[in-house]
């Protein structure tokens, strides 16, 4: 079996990075207002975008990893496909709870292991010299500290606070689309 440099990595980014956009966008600057359709249709976009790209890409990462030692040289993949098929699921979830107006304050639980998930994550890429994706899981980092200070409290300043971390850690998400594209594609060597 021949290895692959194509793990499918950009996929998973740009799933969570347009969710990040869609849910932290719409959270951040209010638009469009609250309600019971604008709550379902991010529901809707959490479960396919962030959910479903992720978890896909966490399984395309297992396969490799696993049945078809397509990714054998790359042992940080094992990090990536933890992390991809961790939060897929848990965007499955989310999206859910969004979609039916569920109480949010459990949330608070789950985001400690997030939080520590994403902490693992920073540690790995960060000591693996893939600078790129550890800012990414730091990124991730302030997104699950805030989300633990938001449904603890239920600050409004907390709720902000996850929404511009989602926003700033979505656009990063989308850097590291166009750095991993680009260059598979074309050949480019933007640091991811």
């Amino acid at each position: 079996m021949v290895a692959s440099a194509l793990a499918p990595v950009a996929l998973g980014f740009f799933g969570l990075g347009t969710g990040y956009f869609i849910i932290g966008g719409t959270n951040l600057f209010e638009f469009p207002e609250k309600g019971e359709t604008t709550r379902q249709t991010l529901g809707s976009w959490g479960i396919w975008m962030p959910g479903f790209l992720q978890f896909v890409t966490g399984i395309l990462l297992w396969g490799g990893l696993t049945w078809f030692d397509a990714f054998r040289d790359d042992h940080l993949l094992y990090m990536a496909a933890l992390a991809f098929t961790a939060y897929g699921v848990h965007w499955f979830v989310l999206g859910w709870k969004m979609y039916k107006g569920f109480d949010p304050r459990p949330d608070a639980w789950m985001a400690i292991a997030f939080l520590l998930l994403s902490i693992l994550g920073t540690v790995n890429f960060y000591l693996g010299g893939v600078l790129p994706v550890a800012v990414l899981f730091f990124g991730l980092t302030l997104v699950y500290l805030s989300e633990i200070w938001a449904r603890f409290t239920g600050s409004e300043t907390g709720e902000k606070s996850v929404a511009l971390f989602q926003v700033l850690t979505g656009i990063w998400l989308m850097y590291l689309t166009y750095a991993v594209t680009l260059d598979i594609g074309l050949g480019w060597a933007l640091p991811k």
